[in-house]
């Protein structure tokens, strides 16, 4: 099978599987390391306890979007 008609079958397919198509590709170009996943799964569960407990707090996205715009503008 030519890659353009591979293209155009998997862009006749529903979204939900496009996804996994794409999915799948992705991960092939950069497999999972499952010892690094679970050190930023671990990180991950931490931060989000530290916000929900109110230890630290969030700092919106657009606020962090301007002060970087702001810092390398410059």
């Amino acid at each position: 099978m030519k890659t353009k008609d591979l293209i155009t079958e998997v862009i006749d397919l529903p979204v939900e599987e496009r996804a996994m198509v794409v999915d799948s590709i992705l991960k092939s170009l950069n497999p999972t390391q499952s010892d690094i996943d679970k050190k930023w799964a671990a990180v991950a569960r931490r931060r989000l306890k530290e916000l929900k407990s109110g230890e630290v707090e969030g700092i919106p996205g657009d606020d962090i979007f301007q002060r970087t715009w702001k810092r390398f503008s410059s």
